[in-house]
């Protein structure tokens, strides 16, 4: 009996240092991905602010009744360079993920705040398209549905493992009906697209966070803080890329344009 009492508590103790430890790497998750969206909002702000201005002397393009783009606004939106800031974010997703195990944890950390700030200047227009009110409600009804949204993939003990993939396939269909799109310029395209976007990304924000979750109870028995740290940085990125996703379609539906 004093054997079984034995294995008992230590079994205990082994279950609450998981806990512990899930509680601590989800809180890390949750930070950096709340600190990458900081400088991503902040990023977007600055250069708006200086890709406009309300003086016509020695601009070229009008964008409101007393809005003026700067030559630093002219270059990012509206020569080819605006290509290489849309598609700047991306490169840095493929080389975090492929360099990922080559890098230290803190470097892969000053990687994704640095692609964080990328995405700031890939986004910075919406602050010359919409209000600045809208954005911030559209912000907070973002935060909220995505605060759910991640509990739910947190605590739910169903698999959501096949939904992940039936979400991964009209994320790829999305981005095509978006490239389609674009050459397109069709109104109601747009909008299935938005409203179908945000429902792949609630979908994918609830998975990722199970995701997470179950990366970690799989691999808390090897003890290498250096891949959890690791781990805690993709699954920020993971669900960064939802959040932001989620937020952009929801703002193309309900956004007030300036």
């Amino acid at each position: 009996m004093a054997q079984f009492d034995t294995i008992r508590s230590a079994a205990g103790a082994r279950t609450a240092e998981i806990d512990a430890g899930l509680r601590a790497h989800m809180n890390k998750v949750y930070g950096t991905m709340s600190v990458g969206m900081l400088i991503t909002f902040m990023a977007a702000w600055a250069i708006a602010g200086l890709a406009v201005t309300s003086d016509p002397s020695g601009a070229t393009v009008q964008i409101g009744a007393d809005k003026y783009l700067t030559s630093l606004g002219n270059a990012i939106y509206m020569t080819p360079l605006k290509w290489v800031v849309m598609l700047a974010p991306l490169a840095f997703v493929f080389g975090l993920s492929a360099m990922i195990n080559k890098m230290s944890t803190a470097t892969a950390q000053l990687v994704f705040y640095a692609f964080a700030a990328t995405m700031g200047l890939s986004i910075s227009s919406i602050f010359l398209v919409y209000t600045g009110t809208s954005i911030i409600q559209v912000f907070l009804i973002t935060s909220i549905a995505f605060a759910g949204l991640s509990l739910v993939g947190y605590t739910t003990k169903k698999d959501l493992s096949a939904m992940g993939t039936f979400l991964m396939m009209g994320l790829i269909g999305l981005i095509v009906a978006s490239v389609v799109n674009m050459f397109m310029q069709s109104s109601a395209m747009q909008f299935a697209i938005s409203a179908i976007g945000v429902l792949i990304f609630a979908g994918l924000t609830a998975y990722d966070t199970q995701k997470i979750k179950n990366t970690y109870l799989e691999m808390a028995h090897s003890g290498d803080s250096e891949w959890l740290g690791k781990a805690a940085i993709m699954g920020a990125l993971s669900l960064y890329l939802d959040f932001i996703n989620m937020f952009m379609f929801l703002l193309q539906l309900f956004g007030n344009r300036e």
